[in-house]
């Protein structure tokens, strides 16, 4: 006879439910809502150990989010949630399996069951009992979700799985159409922005150009009435009003592209979008980031261009939201070869905790585009980002 879940255990699953699915449509860090998703998933499963992993393309699952259970003291000395973050499983691994929507898996001690001793980590031994659940549910199966007790515990309970696999299911679904959601604001926002610059272009930038025509015939017409000192300060204005007239036109083109463009044929200049991306970004950090140019960057291919400057940007978003830095340089070099991009800053480092998927991104990007991406962080020495792009 089959164990029905436990009353009790199914209200506390509703309610980590709940609790879910208004953080993940409250718009908050998908990787923060990752998190949480695993920690209540141990929790009730009074697990030791809880992973969500993301599948690949390949068919591997990647942990995305792990957590260690406090109520167990047996935790590996040294051990953080962070420890397993990356760890990839072969796509023939139980939750490969049940990643592509396979069934759910529970095993009393998954390190001798031939369904799944093949591929432990050594990062999990010391574990026994085993339980995976798809992470969503039909076409939204994202990964899998995992947890683990420690060697000589109960295994997990039939009423347990099965909770498992109902917060799997809903979980995964909540995070897909909070993704979803999250892409419907942003089109909104382009939406905006594009509205915005329509009316900078065809209002503002129309008047000003206007204005600057009408000083510039007064200033020929009444050019003998006027001292030098008023003619020169009529000068003046009337450059302040072209100046005026290109930053609105810059920030025109700037609405107008707020994300990388795929047109993979036409040049595009690379070092004016690195000089708006840094200028951007001191404004949010209160000070302005030292940039060095080196070599001619206005004929790169926009393909190539775009993974740059994707790569500047998710860098430079780091570091204003997570380094505390008082000095951030971005360093752009051109040579026979290709381009190579370095962001350095002072600050604390990449927090532990904090969601890496993003720098993940631009790694896979790296290695899709023959490139290279390198990451270095620590508390004392602060960051350095590191992206070369071949141009051939």
């Amino acid at each position: 006879m089959t164990e029905l879940m436990d009353p009790t255990l199914a209200a506390r699953a509703l309610s980590a439910a709940t609790e879910i699915t208004s953080t993940a449509l409250s718009g908050d860090d998908p990787g923060a809502v990752l998190d949480t998703v695993v920690a209540r998933a141990a929790e009730l499963a009074d697990a030791d150990l809880g992973l969500a992993m993301v599948s690949a393309d390949d068919g591997r699952v990647v942990v995305e989010a792990a957590h260690y259970a406090t109520a167990h003291p047996a935790t590996p000395e040294g051990e953080t949630d962070a420890t397993l973050r990356g760890l990839a499983l072969p796509a023939d691994s139980a939750a490969g399996r049940v990643a592509r929507g396979g069934e759910p898996v529970a095993s009393a001690d998954f390190t001798v069951d031939p369904r799944t001793a093949p591929y432990v980590p050594a990062e999990l031994h010391g574990y026994g009992p085993f339980a995976a659940a798809p992470f969503g549910s039909g076409g939204r199966v994202l990964g899998a979700l995992t947890v683990y007790r420690k060697q000589g515990r109960e295994p997990f309970s039939a009423g347990t799985v099965e909770m498992l696999v109902a917060f799997a299911a809903q979980a995964g679904v909540v995070l897909a159409l909070a993704e979803g959601a999250n892409a419907r604001h942003r089109v909104a926002l382009y939406e905006e922005r594009e509205r915005i610059a329509r009316e900078l272009h065809d209002v503002i930038v129309q008047r000003l150009y206007g204005a600057g025509m009408q000083l510039d015939r007064v200033r020929r017409n009444m050019r003998k009435r006027f001292a030098q000192a008023d003619g020169a300060r009529l000068s003046d204005a009337i450059d302040q009003l072209d100046q005026t007239i290109e930053e609105i036109r810059g920030t025109v083109r700037a609405l107008r592209s707020p994300e990388p463009r795929h047109d993979t044929g036409t040049p595009t200049d690379l070092a004016e979008s690195a000089r708006g991306e840094v200028r951007i970004a001191g404004e949010l950090l209160g000070y302005p980031p030292t940039l060095e140019l080196s070599g001619e960057f206005a004929d790169i291919p926009a393909e190539r261009a775009d993974h740059i400057r994707a790569a500047l940007r998710e860098a430079l978003s780091n570091v204003v939201r997570h380094s505390g830095a008082s000095e951030t340089r971005v360093t752009l070099t051109r040579d026979s070869v290709g381009v190579k991009l370095r962001v350095r800053d002072n600050g604390s480092g990449v927090p532990q905790g904090v969601a890496t998927r993003g720098l993940r991104h631009l790694a896979e990007r790296a290695d899709a585009a023959g490139g290279k991406f390198f990451l270095n962080s620590s508390p004392s020495l602060g960051t350095l980002v590191a992206f070369d792009l071949p141009l051939a």
